[in-house]
Protein backbone atom coordinates (compact mmCIF):
# COMPACT_ATOMS: atom_id res chain seq x y z
CA UNK A 1 0.00 0.00 0.00
CA UNK A 2 3.42 2.43 0.84
CA UNK A 3 4.35 2.20 -2.29
CA UNK A 4 1.56 2.59 -3.88
CA UNK A 5 1.02 6.23 -1.94
CA UNK A 6 4.37 7.21 -2.76
CA UNK A 7 3.96 6.53 -6.76
CA UNK A 8 1.48 8.06 -6.54
CA UNK A 9 2.63 11.25 -4.73
CA UNK A 10 5.59 11.16 -7.31
CA UNK A 11 3.48 11.33 -10.29
CA UNK A 12 1.59 14.13 -8.78
CA UNK A 13 4.85 15.94 -8.01
CA UNK A 14 5.92 14.84 -12.00
CA UNK A 15 2.50 16.21 -12.92
CA UNK A 16 2.56 19.31 -10.96
CA UNK A 17 6.30 20.03 -12.31
CA UNK A 18 5.17 19.85 -15.60
CA UNK A 19 2.12 22.16 -15.17
CA UNK A 20 4.53 24.59 -13.69
CA UNK A 21 7.22 24.46 -16.55
CA UNK A 22 4.12 24.88 -18.79
CA UNK A 23 3.21 27.65 -16.87
CA UNK A 24 5.97 29.42 -17.12
CA UNK A 25 6.44 28.58 -20.92
CA UNK A 26 3.03 30.60 -21.29
CA UNK A 27 4.18 33.70 -19.25
CA UNK A 28 7.31 34.13 -21.48
CA UNK A 29 6.51 33.00 -25.17
CA UNK A 30 8.50 34.23 -27.92
CA UNK A 31 7.10 37.26 -29.41
CA UNK A 32 7.60 38.20 -33.22
CA UNK A 33 6.27 41.90 -34.32
CA UNK A 34 5.76 42.00 -38.11
CA UNK A 35 5.26 45.64 -38.70
CA UNK A 36 4.53 46.33 -42.71
CA UNK A 37 5.07 49.50 -43.62
CA UNK A 38 1.99 51.75 -45.53
CA UNK A 39 -0.34 49.00 -45.56
CA UNK A 40 -3.90 50.05 -44.62
CA UNK A 41 -6.85 47.89 -43.97
CA UNK A 42 -7.57 47.33 -48.25
CA UNK A 43 -4.22 46.13 -48.64
CA UNK A 44 -4.70 42.49 -46.97
CA UNK A 45 -7.32 40.40 -47.89
CA UNK A 46 -8.64 39.42 -44.60
CA UNK A 47 -8.93 43.13 -43.25
CA UNK A 48 -11.62 43.66 -47.06
CA UNK A 49 -8.77 44.15 -49.16
CA UNK A 50 -8.71 41.99 -52.59
CA UNK A 51 -5.27 41.51 -52.82
CA UNK A 52 -4.08 38.14 -52.55
CA UNK A 53 -2.85 37.71 -49.06
CA UNK A 54 -3.26 33.98 -48.14
CA UNK A 55 -0.32 33.29 -45.38
CA UNK A 56 -0.88 36.60 -43.59
CA UNK A 57 -5.21 35.87 -44.04
CA UNK A 58 -4.34 32.03 -42.43
CA UNK A 59 -2.68 34.25 -39.10
CA UNK A 60 -5.65 36.04 -39.20
CA UNK A 61 -8.25 32.42 -39.37
CA UNK A 62 -6.14 30.91 -37.11
CA UNK A 63 -5.51 33.55 -34.20
CA UNK A 64 -7.51 37.23 -33.71
CA UNK A 65 -8.25 40.42 -35.47
CA UNK A 66 -8.45 43.79 -33.92
CA UNK A 67 -10.21 46.09 -36.21
CA UNK A 68 -9.90 49.06 -34.11
CA UNK A 69 -6.33 49.22 -33.81
CA UNK A 70 -5.06 53.06 -34.00
CA UNK A 71 -1.57 54.08 -35.01
CA UNK A 72 0.62 57.77 -35.63
CA UNK A 73 -0.48 58.19 -39.27
CA UNK A 74 3.64 58.34 -40.01
CA UNK A 75 6.00 56.18 -39.97
CA UNK A 76 8.49 57.71 -37.62
CA UNK A 77 5.90 59.25 -34.94
CA UNK A 78 4.46 55.36 -35.21
CA UNK A 79 7.27 53.57 -34.75
CA UNK A 80 8.43 55.39 -31.98
CA UNK A 81 5.06 55.49 -30.06
CA UNK A 82 5.35 51.68 -30.58
CA UNK A 83 8.91 51.13 -29.03
CA UNK A 84 8.45 53.52 -26.45
CA UNK A 85 4.80 53.35 -25.35
CA UNK A 86 4.72 56.94 -25.31
CA UNK A 87 2.66 59.64 -27.16
CA UNK A 88 4.25 62.04 -29.55
CA UNK A 89 3.83 64.95 -27.44
CA UNK A 90 6.07 63.21 -24.36
CA UNK A 91 8.91 62.08 -27.17
CA UNK A 92 8.69 65.10 -28.85
CA UNK A 93 9.26 62.89 -32.19
CA UNK A 94 5.88 64.15 -33.51
CA UNK A 95 7.07 64.23 -37.26
CA UNK A 96 9.17 62.42 -39.65
CA UNK A 97 11.09 65.38 -39.35
CA UNK A 98 11.47 66.11 -35.31
CA UNK A 99 13.75 62.43 -34.55
CA UNK A 100 16.24 64.81 -32.84
CA UNK A 101 13.51 65.91 -30.49
CA UNK A 102 13.81 61.99 -29.10
CA UNK A 103 15.76 61.57 -25.93
CA UNK A 104 17.92 59.13 -25.47
CA UNK A 105 18.53 59.47 -21.50
CA UNK A 106 14.87 59.56 -21.00
CA UNK A 107 13.17 56.95 -23.12
CA UNK A 108 13.59 53.16 -22.72
CA UNK A 109 12.54 51.48 -25.61
CA UNK A 110 11.08 47.89 -25.64
CA UNK A 111 14.23 45.80 -26.29
CA UNK A 112 15.71 46.99 -22.66
CA UNK A 113 12.44 45.75 -21.29
CA UNK A 114 12.27 42.34 -22.51
CA UNK A 115 16.09 42.02 -21.95
CA UNK A 116 15.65 42.36 -18.10
CA UNK A 117 13.08 39.72 -18.44
CA UNK A 118 15.05 37.19 -20.11
CA UNK A 119 14.82 38.00 -23.27
CA UNK A 120 17.12 37.95 -26.21
CA UNK A 121 16.33 40.75 -28.92
CA UNK A 122 16.45 41.28 -33.10
CA UNK A 123 15.66 43.89 -35.17
CA UNK A 124 15.42 43.41 -38.81
CA UNK A 125 14.61 46.17 -40.87
CA UNK A 126 14.04 49.90 -41.80
CA UNK A 127 15.26 52.05 -39.17
CA UNK A 128 14.48 55.96 -39.63
CA UNK A 129 13.15 59.18 -38.25
CA UNK A 130 14.68 58.14 -35.25
CA UNK A 131 18.16 58.81 -33.49
CA UNK A 132 21.00 56.39 -33.13
CA UNK A 133 20.36 53.03 -34.57
CA UNK A 134 18.55 49.98 -32.67
CA UNK A 135 21.70 48.62 -31.10
CA UNK A 136 22.15 51.79 -28.98
CA UNK A 137 18.33 51.56 -28.35
CA UNK A 138 18.97 47.88 -26.37
CA UNK A 139 18.40 45.55 -29.71
CA UNK A 140 21.05 42.57 -29.12
CA UNK A 141 21.26 41.93 -33.03
CA UNK A 142 20.13 43.84 -35.62
CA UNK A 143 20.22 44.38 -39.60
CA UNK A 144 19.15 47.98 -40.38
CA UNK A 145 19.07 50.13 -43.86
CA UNK A 146 17.78 53.87 -44.72
CA UNK A 147 15.41 54.95 -46.96
CA UNK A 148 12.41 52.69 -48.04
CA UNK A 149 12.36 51.19 -51.58
CA UNK A 150 15.06 50.65 -52.81
CA UNK A 151 15.72 46.74 -51.99
CA UNK A 152 18.25 46.19 -54.84
CA UNK A 153 22.05 47.80 -55.69
CA UNK A 154 20.63 50.61 -58.26
CA UNK A 155 18.70 52.30 -55.21
CA UNK A 156 20.56 51.34 -51.99
CA UNK A 157 24.47 50.29 -51.96
CA UNK A 158 25.07 49.15 -48.61
CA UNK A 159 22.91 48.04 -45.15
CA UNK A 160 23.85 47.51 -41.92
CA UNK A 161 24.52 44.40 -39.47
CA UNK A 162 25.29 44.64 -35.68
CA UNK A 163 26.61 48.27 -36.79
CA UNK A 164 28.86 46.86 -39.70
CA UNK A 165 28.54 47.91 -43.13
CA UNK A 166 28.19 45.55 -46.03
CA UNK A 167 27.83 45.65 -49.04
CA UNK A 168 24.40 45.18 -51.40
CA UNK A 169 25.88 42.73 -54.06
CA UNK A 170 24.04 43.08 -57.70
CA UNK A 171 21.06 40.72 -57.69
CA UNK A 172 20.41 40.67 -53.95
CA UNK A 173 17.05 41.49 -52.55
CA UNK A 174 17.12 43.40 -49.71
CA UNK A 175 14.07 42.23 -48.42
CA UNK A 176 15.17 38.09 -48.68
CA UNK A 177 19.08 38.68 -46.91
CA UNK A 178 16.32 40.28 -43.93
CA UNK A 179 14.73 36.97 -43.97
CA UNK A 180 18.00 35.26 -44.02
CA UNK A 181 18.97 37.25 -40.46
CA UNK A 182 16.29 36.17 -39.39
CA UNK A 183 16.33 33.08 -39.76
CA UNK A 184 19.63 33.25 -38.56
CA UNK A 185 18.62 34.66 -35.28
CA UNK A 186 15.91 32.19 -34.62
CA UNK A 187 18.01 29.07 -34.93
CA UNK A 188 20.70 30.38 -32.90
CA UNK A 189 18.12 31.51 -30.06
CA UNK A 190 15.73 29.00 -30.55
CA UNK A 191 16.24 27.51 -26.80
CA UNK A 192 15.85 31.21 -24.97
CA UNK A 193 12.59 33.42 -25.19
CA UNK A 194 13.41 35.85 -27.90
CA UNK A 195 11.60 39.18 -29.01
CA UNK A 196 12.19 40.09 -32.18
CA UNK A 197 10.65 43.52 -33.66
CA UNK A 198 10.78 43.15 -37.85
CA UNK A 199 9.59 46.16 -39.39
CA UNK A 200 9.58 44.46 -43.19
CA UNK A 201 10.58 47.10 -46.31
CA UNK A 202 7.09 46.59 -47.77
CA UNK A 203 5.43 48.14 -49.21
CA UNK A 204 6.89 51.37 -48.91
CA UNK A 205 7.27 53.55 -52.23
CA UNK A 206 8.88 53.71 -54.54
CA UNK A 207 7.12 50.67 -55.92
CA UNK A 208 10.15 48.39 -57.31
CA UNK A 209 9.71 45.03 -58.62
CA UNK A 210 10.63 41.86 -56.65
CA UNK A 211 12.07 39.08 -57.60
CA UNK A 212 8.90 37.36 -58.74
CA UNK A 213 8.16 40.27 -60.81
CA UNK A 214 6.64 39.13 -64.29
CA UNK A 215 6.55 41.28 -67.71
CA UNK A 216 3.50 43.04 -67.08
CA UNK A 217 2.84 42.64 -63.67
CA UNK A 218 1.37 45.04 -61.42
CA UNK A 219 3.68 46.06 -59.45
CA UNK A 220 2.00 47.35 -56.20
CA UNK A 221 -0.11 43.79 -56.23
CA UNK A 222 3.18 41.97 -56.59
CA UNK A 223 4.78 43.48 -53.81
CA UNK A 224 1.84 43.10 -51.44
CA UNK A 225 2.46 39.32 -52.65
CA UNK A 226 5.80 38.91 -51.87
CA UNK A 227 5.26 40.64 -48.44
CA UNK A 228 2.74 37.62 -47.87
CA UNK A 229 5.43 35.15 -48.77
CA UNK A 230 7.96 36.42 -47.10
CA UNK A 231 5.43 35.95 -43.70
CA UNK A 232 4.62 32.38 -44.46
CA UNK A 233 8.14 31.79 -44.85
CA UNK A 234 9.01 32.83 -41.47
CA UNK A 235 5.67 30.40 -40.23
CA UNK A 236 7.49 27.78 -42.04
CA UNK A 237 10.65 28.61 -40.33
CA UNK A 238 8.98 28.54 -36.74
CA UNK A 239 7.26 25.19 -37.72
CA UNK A 240 10.65 23.76 -38.56
CA UNK A 241 12.57 24.72 -35.31
CA UNK A 242 9.28 23.37 -33.66
CA UNK A 243 8.62 27.01 -32.07
CA UNK A 244 5.30 27.68 -33.62
CA UNK A 245 3.23 26.45 -30.58
CA UNK A 246 5.61 28.79 -28.17
CA UNK A 247 5.38 31.93 -30.42
CA UNK A 248 2.74 34.69 -30.69
CA UNK A 249 3.06 36.09 -33.89
CA UNK A 250 1.47 39.88 -34.24
CA UNK A 251 1.06 41.31 -38.03
CA UNK A 252 0.57 44.67 -37.87
CA UNK A 253 0.49 47.98 -40.45
CA UNK A 254 2.15 51.24 -39.42
CA UNK A 255 0.23 53.52 -40.36
CA UNK A 256 -2.75 53.41 -43.53
CA UNK A 257 -2.00 52.94 -47.13
CA UNK A 258 0.16 55.46 -49.38
CA UNK A 259 -1.23 57.72 -52.00
CA UNK A 260 -0.07 55.99 -54.76
CA UNK A 261 -2.33 52.76 -53.43
CA UNK A 262 -5.44 54.34 -52.16
CA UNK A 263 -7.09 53.75 -55.07
CA UNK A 264 -6.42 50.40 -54.94
CA UNK A 265 -6.67 49.72 -51.48
CA UNK A 266 -10.45 49.35 -51.32
CA UNK A 267 -12.16 47.57 -48.12
CA UNK A 268 -15.12 45.46 -49.43
CA UNK A 269 -14.83 47.27 -52.78
CA UNK A 270 -15.42 50.73 -51.30
CA UNK A 271 -12.69 53.62 -50.61
CA UNK A 272 -12.40 54.44 -47.29
CA UNK A 273 -11.66 57.96 -45.77
CA UNK A 274 -8.26 59.70 -45.86
CA UNK A 275 -5.03 57.91 -46.58
CA UNK A 276 -1.47 57.56 -44.65
CA UNK A 277 -0.56 61.23 -43.28
CA UNK A 278 -4.17 62.07 -43.09
CA UNK A 279 -5.71 62.47 -39.57
CA UNK A 280 -8.45 60.34 -41.12
CA UNK A 281 -9.68 56.92 -40.50
CA UNK A 282 -7.55 55.67 -43.62
CA UNK A 283 -4.55 57.44 -41.92
CA UNK A 284 -4.13 55.64 -38.61
CA UNK A 285 -6.88 52.74 -38.63
CA UNK A 286 -4.35 49.63 -39.58
CA UNK A 287 -5.01 46.11 -39.65
CA UNK A 288 -3.94 44.13 -36.75
CA UNK A 289 -3.86 40.46 -36.55
CA UNK A 290 -2.65 38.20 -33.39
CA UNK A 291 -1.79 34.22 -33.63
CA UNK A 292 -0.90 32.76 -31.11
CA UNK A 293 -1.60 29.00 -31.54
CA UNK A 294 -3.56 27.15 -28.67
CA UNK A 295 -3.52 30.14 -26.93
CA UNK A 296 -5.14 33.37 -28.95
CA UNK A 297 -8.59 31.91 -30.10
CA UNK A 298 -8.92 30.96 -33.92
CA UNK A 299 -11.49 33.47 -35.91
CA UNK A 300 -12.30 35.44 -32.94
CA UNK A 301 -12.74 39.23 -33.93
CA UNK A 302 -12.10 41.41 -30.44
CA UNK A 303 -13.82 45.43 -31.35
CA UNK A 304 -11.77 46.31 -28.11
CA UNK A 305 -9.60 49.89 -29.37
CA UNK A 306 -6.19 49.22 -29.34
CA UNK A 307 -3.62 51.93 -30.54
CA UNK A 308 0.09 51.79 -30.98
CA UNK A 309 1.53 52.72 -27.55
CA UNK A 310 -0.29 49.73 -26.19
CA UNK A 311 2.12 47.17 -27.53
CA UNK A 312 4.81 47.91 -24.51
CA UNK A 313 2.63 47.13 -21.49
CA UNK A 314 1.69 43.95 -23.73
CA UNK A 315 4.93 42.38 -24.02
CA UNK A 316 6.06 43.53 -20.55
CA UNK A 317 3.34 41.73 -19.23
CA UNK A 318 3.05 38.33 -21.61
CA UNK A 319 7.53 38.29 -21.07
CA UNK A 320 6.99 38.62 -16.95
CA UNK A 321 9.17 42.02 -17.60
CA UNK A 322 8.69 45.10 -14.94
CA UNK A 323 7.52 48.02 -16.42
CA UNK A 324 10.59 51.35 -16.22
CA UNK A 325 10.43 53.60 -13.39
CA UNK A 326 10.08 57.04 -13.49
CA UNK A 327 8.67 57.44 -16.90
CA UNK A 328 5.21 58.75 -17.85
CA UNK A 329 3.40 55.50 -20.06
CA UNK A 330 0.54 55.72 -22.35
CA UNK A 331 0.59 52.09 -22.86
CA UNK A 332 -2.82 50.02 -21.79
CA UNK A 333 -1.63 46.11 -22.13
CA UNK A 334 -4.56 44.20 -24.26
CA UNK A 335 -2.55 41.01 -23.07
CA UNK A 336 -5.86 38.95 -21.65
CA UNK A 337 -7.37 39.79 -24.90
CA UNK A 338 -4.49 38.05 -26.71
CA UNK A 339 -6.04 35.05 -24.68
CA UNK A 340 -9.70 35.42 -25.30
CA UNK A 341 -10.25 37.01 -21.99
CA UNK A 342 -11.98 40.26 -21.11
CA UNK A 343 -8.85 42.19 -19.67
CA UNK A 344 -8.96 45.78 -19.42
CA UNK A 345 -10.24 47.84 -22.67
CA UNK A 346 -9.32 51.62 -23.42
CA UNK A 347 -12.29 53.67 -23.59
CA UNK A 348 -10.84 56.15 -25.95
CA UNK A 349 -7.66 56.34 -28.19
CA UNK A 350 -5.51 59.11 -28.87
CA UNK A 351 -4.04 60.12 -32.45
CA UNK A 352 -1.19 63.17 -32.62
CA UNK A 353 0.74 64.21 -35.80
CA UNK A 354 2.42 67.39 -36.17
CA UNK A 355 0.14 69.34 -33.92
CA UNK A 356 -2.77 68.15 -34.79
CA UNK A 357 -4.76 65.37 -33.03
CA UNK A 358 -7.82 63.45 -32.09
CA UNK A 359 -9.39 61.07 -29.75
CA UNK A 360 -12.27 58.58 -29.92
CA UNK A 361 -14.32 56.28 -28.17
CA UNK A 362 -16.62 53.48 -28.91
CA UNK A 363 -18.63 55.41 -31.44
CA UNK A 364 -16.81 59.16 -31.62
CA UNK A 365 -13.52 61.30 -32.68
CA UNK A 366 -13.41 64.93 -31.31
CA UNK A 367 -10.64 66.90 -33.15
CA UNK A 368 -8.28 69.36 -31.22
CA UNK A 369 -9.95 71.73 -33.37
CA UNK A 370 -13.27 71.17 -31.59
CA UNK A 371 -14.18 69.07 -34.20
CA UNK A 372 -16.90 65.89 -33.45
CA UNK A 373 -17.45 62.70 -36.01
CA UNK A 374 -20.00 59.83 -36.04
CA UNK A 375 -18.01 57.00 -36.58
CA UNK A 376 -20.93 54.36 -36.93
CA UNK A 377 -19.97 54.33 -40.60
CA UNK A 378 -16.08 54.33 -40.44
CA UNK A 379 -14.04 53.52 -41.65
CA UNK A 380 -16.08 54.59 -45.65
CA UNK A 381 -17.47 58.02 -43.74
CA UNK A 382 -16.90 60.63 -41.09
CA UNK A 383 -20.55 62.12 -40.43
CA UNK A 384 -19.92 65.68 -38.75
CA UNK A 385 -22.35 65.89 -35.94
CA UNK A 386 -23.26 69.93 -35.28
CA UNK A 387 -21.84 71.45 -32.59
CA UNK A 388 -25.41 72.39 -30.96
CA UNK A 389 -26.68 69.05 -31.13
CA UNK A 390 -28.62 68.09 -28.38
CA UNK A 391 -28.01 64.10 -29.12
CA UNK A 392 -26.90 63.22 -25.10
CA UNK A 393 -24.67 60.29 -26.30
CA UNK A 394 -23.40 63.07 -28.50
CA UNK A 395 -22.98 65.52 -26.06
CA UNK A 396 -21.52 63.14 -23.64
CA UNK A 397 -19.20 62.03 -26.10
CA UNK A 398 -17.82 65.67 -26.60
CA UNK A 399 -17.12 66.25 -22.96
CA UNK A 400 -15.50 62.71 -21.98
CA UNK A 401 -13.26 63.48 -25.34
CA UNK A 402 -12.74 67.05 -24.63
CA UNK A 403 -11.38 65.57 -21.34
CA UNK A 404 -9.06 63.12 -22.92
CA UNK A 405 -7.35 66.28 -25.42
CA UNK A 406 -7.46 68.65 -22.54
CA UNK A 407 -5.24 66.55 -21.01
CA UNK A 408 -2.91 65.38 -24.06
CA UNK A 409 -2.05 68.43 -25.41
CA UNK A 410 -0.72 68.03 -29.19
CA UNK A 411 3.22 69.40 -29.73
CA UNK A 412 3.47 72.04 -32.36
CA UNK A 413 5.68 71.89 -35.25
CA UNK A 414 7.64 74.30 -33.58
CA UNK A 415 7.63 72.41 -30.60
CA UNK A 416 8.91 69.47 -32.01
CA UNK A 417 10.48 69.82 -35.59
CA UNK A 418 14.17 71.42 -34.41
CA UNK A 419 13.98 70.43 -30.75
CA UNK A 420 17.35 68.78 -29.72
CA UNK A 421 17.16 65.90 -27.33
CA UNK A 422 19.96 65.75 -24.91
CA UNK A 423 21.17 62.59 -25.72
CA UNK A 424 23.32 61.18 -23.56
CA UNK A 425 24.57 58.53 -25.50
CA UNK A 426 27.71 57.77 -27.80
CA UNK A 427 28.05 58.50 -31.35
CA UNK A 428 25.46 57.45 -33.47
CA UNK A 429 25.55 53.61 -34.60
CA UNK A 430 24.20 52.55 -38.20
Amino acid sequence: MWRSCVVLVLLGLFVNSQANVHAADAVKPNIILILSDDVGLGDIHSTGGHFNTPQIDSLATGGMRFPLCYSTPLCGPSRCQLLTGRYPFRTGLISNQSAQALAGHKEVMIPTVMKSAGYVTACVGKWGQMPFGPGEWGFDEYLSFHGSGKYWREGLKAYYENGKEKDLPEGKYLPDLMHDFVVSFLEKHKDQPFFLYYPMSHIHGPIVRTPDTKKGDDLYADNIEYMDKLVGKLIAELDRLKLREKTLVIFAGDNGTARFGVEAATVDGRPISGMKASMLEGGSRVPLIVNWPGVAPAGKVCTDLVDFSDFFATFAELGGAKLPEGVTLDSRSFAAQTKGEKGTPREWAYVELNGKSYARNARYKLTNGGNLFDLSEAPFKEISVPTDTTDADAVAARKQLQAVLDDHHAAGAGEGKNKKGNNNRKKRQN
